[in-house]
């Protein structure tokens, strides 16, 4: 395998591979959960009406073959290192953005380029994400997780309540702690896999842990996106997401970074420009605003 210092080329390419089909398809799930009923809200039914949306389907073909790619990057490297790479979906999702609104990058879209790839290689080069042995109390790996999903539940029971306000920067942040822990567990079931192959893997809990993550995380995403615009929404999802895989990775799989005083001032100013950067790009004009409320749209239109 290829290594460039302390990181893989392989890792680098399947990890920014998957933000690109990642941002891609949430700008199209964007465009087509707009136009959803709020009767859909935090329901399963929401799913199913936007199934029969085209423009929907693809995004989250485009959206499974990065969670596929992230994956095999996770089973390759560092989730400390796959998580920062991943956060430059939101590059992908403005061009995208960029294209369909005609709007130029400008000073703000600029800014907001030069932190999210600063801050990424800042805190990769500063860090020097490496594997180490992971934790074997189970006490620690059920706390980290709970904390994750106990604040993810409190930020979307809170989301219920001031739905069209701050809910759909609520509902990303849940979304986003959820994908978090996901990207850990799916590392996880990937070690088994390789450990002793299906068997193995399907006599543990991770793997329906890791779908039934996906699937809430699906349906709070898709609530977000149904009420507020793309701006709203995807900056909080790619800023929660990375910051929670990587206090899983550290916290209980075993990854290392430096620890010196240097070493951490610069691993935290690089995810203060990639929190940043996130802000600037998810807020640019290029991001889609969405429409009209939903009251005036009752039902889907296949696009």
């Amino acid at each position: 395998m290829i290594e460039v210092g302390s990181v893989s080329v392989l890792v680098l390419v399947l990890a920014v591979s998957a933000a690109c089909c990642l941002g891609f398809g949430f700008v199209l799930q964007q465009n087509a959960a707009q136009r959803a009923p709020l009767g859909d809200f935090l329901s399963p039914r929401l799913l199913l009406d936007l199934m029969r949306v085209p423009r929907w389907l693809g995004g989250i073909g485009l959206m499974v073959a990065g969670m596929a790619l992230g994956a095999i990057a996770l089973g390759q490297g560092e989730i400390s290192l796959v998580e920062p790479l991943l956060a430059t979906n939101l590059l992908f999702a403005l061009a995208l953005s960029r294209h369909q609104t005609k709007q130029s990058l400008g000073r703000q879209g600029w800014a907001g380029l030069i932190l999210l790839a600063g801050g990424v290689t800042t805190f990769i080069v500063a860090g020097e994400p490496r594997g180490g042995s992971a934790v074997t109390n189970p006490l620690r790996h059920w706390l980290i997780i709970g904390v994750m999903v106990g604040l993810a539940l409190l930020l979307t029971t809170y989301a219920k309540r001031s739905r069209l306000s701050s809910g759909p920067v609520l509902l990303s942040l849940a979304a986003g702690l959820l994908y978090g822990v996901q990207d850990a567990l799916t590392r996880v079931s990937g070690q088994r896999f390789a450990a002793g192959g299906l068997g193995e893997l399907l006599t543990g809990w991770q793997p329906y842990a890791v779908l039934a993550l996906g699937v809430t995380g699906l349906v709070l995403v898709q609530s977000a996106f149904e009420t507020a615009p793309l701006r709203m929404s995807l900056p909080a999802l790619t800023a929660a997401q990375p910051l929670a895989g990587i206090i899983c990775g550290v916290g209980f799989l075993g990854d290392r970074l430096r620890t010196d005083t240097g070493a951490l001032a610069w691993e935290a100013a690089g995810l203060a420009a990639i929190v940043a950067g996130i802000v600037l790009l998810g807020l640019h004009p290029a991001m889609p605003r969405g429409t009209a409320p939903r009251e005036r749209v009752p039902d889907l239109q296949p696009q």
